[in-house]
């Protein structure tokens, strides 16, 4: 690590204690992004807000070179009742940062602002490489990188910054909600009346529990449905006449959401009563420079089981930051600050190397 880089992670790092001490729930991320501004806020860099999100161009862009975009979230899920230290002190222990979003994503997003600074102090590159801290990602919200996607440059990659011991996601799986209702008919308990909407429930919900789709993707794998909410009858003397439930489906590049959807009307005897679909699953080409530059790199490649903003972009994009998918939204939350070093290391080589293998990104 050169003096320059040390100098920044000492930056990010600092940065990262700050924003862990600065509650950002989602919709709430106000002093979040101001503090985030103010870091950004330096010769040569032009900062830019709106709402609760920040990003910054270099003062120097080029609108003839290819754009990469940087982008990570400033909010983070509410604390839950198992933590044992007070989420919003940071707390180092050796080489170990402990605070709410320490590792989703403050890791990332500090390793991301770090790397697009050492870009506009250190190298002319190029492509342009710009920043920004968004909002609302836990919750998919329209306030957040959708509400920013036409006042940035035009992006011809992006780079998501979650936790992902830097392997690179190269896909992602998309998710679907969709609620169902069992339609029966009242009577009494006792008696042999009525037609029981949970038993309807039942079977549909067997059904789903073991219907396997055919196609299979490579990089993600099946598309995977469950079963996480239902709620029927009002008292304990009465066939309930409604049963609803709630199935999360996990979908890949192998299926539209609207092949499942006729999939699951084909077989479901309950009524679809209403249908979330518009975080698709994504995927790059995996000859594209970015997934080549990470092989160079030595980065490991991988699907992706879990949301992030990348369901909301349209352009070229992969997933990767420093930190442990297996510790967000977990008590006592942390990041190593190595993890934090060796990100922003890891991401200067990455955007680099992408540079020499072509001019095109």
């Amino acid at each position: 690590m050169t003096q320059h880089t040390r100098s920044l992670a000492q930056e990010s790092i600092e940065l990262l204690k700050r924003l862990i001490a600065t509650p950002s729930f989602s919709r709430e991320e106000a002093d979040a992004a101001a503090i985030m501004h103010g870091f950004l806020t330096r010769p040569g860099v032009q900062v830019h807000r709106h709402a609760n999100n920040v990003w910054a161009v270099a003062e120097r862009f080029d609108a003839s070179k290819p754009t990469i975009l940087l982008n990570s979230h400033l909010d983070t899920v509410k604390p839950n009742a198992d933590w044992t230290r007070d989420p919003f002190v940071p707390e180092v222990e050796g080489d170990i940062l402990y605070g709410l979003g320490s590792n989703d994503a403050g890791g990332p997003l500090v390793a991301y602002a770090a790397t697009f600074l050492h870009f506009v102090e250190h190298e002319h590159a190029a492509c342009n490489v710009i920043f920004a801290a968004t909002a609302e990602e836990e919750i998919s919200g329209s306030g957040g990188i959708v509400s920013i996607l036409e006042a940035l440059p035009r992006v011809d990659l992006a780079c998501i910054g979650e936790p992902t011991e830097m392997q690179m996601a190269i896909a992602e799986k998309g998710l679907m909600v969709v609620q169902c209702r069992a339609n029966g008919r009242s009577g009494h308990a006792a008696r042999n009346e009525g037609v029981n909407a949970i038993d309807i429930a039942l079977r549909d919900i067997l059904w789903i529990h073991g219907y396997k789709f055919e196609r299979e993707s490579r990089m993600l794998g099946p598309v995977k449905m469950t079963t996480t909410m239902i709620d029927a009858g009002t008292q304990h003397n009465v066939v309930p006449a409604a049963c609803t439930f709630t199935v999360d489906i996990r979908s890949t590049d192998e299926y539209t959401h609207e092949e499942i959807l006729h999939t699951l009307q084909q077989h479901l005897e309950s009524e679809i009563v209403s249908v979330s679909k518009r975080l698709h699953p994504s995927s790059i080409d995996p000859a594209h420079a970015i997934v080549q530059a990470a092989l160079e790199c030595g980065m490991e490649l991988y699907g992706s089981p879990t949301l992030s903003d990348q369901s909301l972009l349209s352009m070229a994009r992969v997933k990767i930051g420093p930190g442990s998918s297996r510790r967000s939204h977990t008590a006592d939350e942390f990041i190593k600050l190595t993890e934090i070093e060796h990100g922003i290391e890891g991401m200067i080589a990455l955007l680099r190397t992408v540079q020499h293998i072509g001019r095109h990104v």
